[in-house]
């Protein structure tokens, strides 16, 4: 590939900025925004783990994001391509190629895991709708639902789904369902947050997430946690985000797109906070995190509250929008690189990543199955993708060959802070969290 670009992607591309970000925001917005954040924010200080999250997130943003916007855009192609590109530079296009399918598993092992739990969430969705959930043994359902092939059909629905969008293509598939999926997100979620605020005893929950514990700025463990999830929250992974730069267009400012989508990501965790936490509080139901805040301890809110039923419905159709956006750029990724490096045709790539997704998530629906499952890709996986993607940007394409491309579709050239930034912070931050997951067993 070395210094010949793709004119174009055969999947088409972005028809503007703000489609381009919306998707973005789709991607990044996943479960861990709903059932982790509002925990970690209480736990590790309210207010006070804000300060170093919202560092963490503008730094990761700013040039982890652009990153790995700026080599799909300049390669014109996904995962496998634009590590071809990268090591090309130095006449190891083969050794590139052959690390991209790190990061590429590290997308499709998330995906396959995801997909189970989305089924989860689509079955609790059907049992609100019908009222089974609002009388049921909130645990047995649940149970029942995370058990060997508890929710096959559902698990098949979300996976069709899936694959029907990416089938369009960008504009027409990913840019069309996002358009309608996220902002339908965020009004649900806000009606949500209106509506649990007048709850008796709601600001229990509201001093939870906010009263600052400020010696909690003094613990290591504050950085760290508020580290890795501003990190994994951004999807942040060596391939995901790599996709969608391929599609967009050079008149798009990455930077300004970049840390727009940060902010988005970050307004959509505040916001699951503001509609969870008051409403758990409110019926003194255990603050927990992970599956059982969302599948057991709200659905337990859900039961006691008035028009319960209403408001689990809202909630389950919120939690499906974030993840399918979240699942549809796994797919992507996958798909593309096949299409790529393989020659596939569309349908036939989308397909072969469903069936495998499909195949291999079955055996896992189980919840300690999947809980493994998902440990080994986010602790292993995704962080070594993530260190590879950030060395191959600023190290072995270097500096001066993505800066140009940054420069793209700007009034003002990035600054030399930028690059120092990258290289000398960011670089080794990745290496660091990579580590720090192995201690901590998990840190996003």
């Amino acid at each position: 590939m070395g210094d010949k670009q793709i004119k174009g992607n055969r999947n088409g591309t972005f028809s503007s900025s703000l489609g381009f970000v919306i998707a973005c925001v789709g991607s990044a917005v996943g479960l861990g925004n709903i059932w982790m954040f509002p925990y970690r924010v209480g736990q590790y200080g309210g207010a006070a783990f804000l300060i170093p999250y919202l560092l963490f997130t503008f730094l990761f943003g700013w040039v982890g994001l652009s990153g790995e916007f700026a080599i799909g855009r300049l390669a014109r192609t996904g995962t496998i391509g634009s590590y071809e590109y990268c090591f090309a530079r130095r006449g190891r296009k083969k050794l590139g190629a052959a690390l991209s399918w790190i990061p590429l598993l590290g997308s499709l092992g998330i995906a396959i895991g995801y997909a189970g739990i989305l089924g989860w969430a689509l079955r609790s969705l059907a049992g609100s709708v019908t009222g089974e959930l609002l009388t049921a043994d909130v645990e047995a359902f649940f149970h029942q639902a995370s058990g060997s092939f508890g929710s096959v059909p559902w698990h098949v629905a979300i996976v069709v789904l899936v694959g029907l969008v990416l089938m369009f293509g960008v504009t027409k598939g990913i840019e069309k369902v996002s358009k309608v999926l996220m902002p339908l997100f965020f009004g649900l979620f806000l009606i949500l947050a209106v509506w649990v605020a007048f709850l008796p005893g709601a600001a229990e929950g509201y001093k939870f997430l906010f009263v600052p514990e400020w010696r909690a700025l003094l613990r290591v463990d504050t950085w760290v946690m508020a580290m890795g999830q501003a990190f994994f929250s951004l999807s942040i992974t060596g391939s995901g985000m790599i996709v969608y730069g391929a599609y967009l267009g050079k008149e798009a400012d990455i930077p300004r797109a970049s840390l727009r989508t940060a902010l988005f990501d970050t307004l959509a965790a505040l916001l699951s906070g503001l509609a969870i936490m008051p409403a758990v509080f409110a019926y003194g139901v255990d603050v927990t995190r992970g599956p059982s805040l969302m599948f057991i301890a709200l659905p337990t809110v859900f039961q006691r509250m008035p028009f319960g039923r209403a408001f689990a419905v809202f909630f389950f159709i919120s939690v499906a929008f974030a993840g399918i956006t979240s699942l549809i750029n796994m797919f992507e990724a996958v798909t593309e690189s096949w299409q790529s490096h393989f020659g596939l045709g569309r349908k036939t790539a989308v397909l072969i990543c469903s069936a495998i997704t499909l195949a291999a998530g079955l055996f896992l629906e189980a919840e300690p199955r999947v809980g493994s499952w998902l440990d080994f890709i986010t602790i292993v996986v995704v962080p070594i993708g993530a260190v590879l993607g950030a060395v191959s940007i600023y190290y072995v394409l270097g500096w001066d060959n993505i800066r140009r491309e940054l420069d793209e579709g700007r009034k003002k050239p990035v600054s030399r802070a930028f690059g120092q930034t990258a290289k000398l912070v960011y670089v080794p931050l990745t290496v660091l969290i990579l580590i720090l997951g192995f201690i901590y067993k998990g840190i996003g």
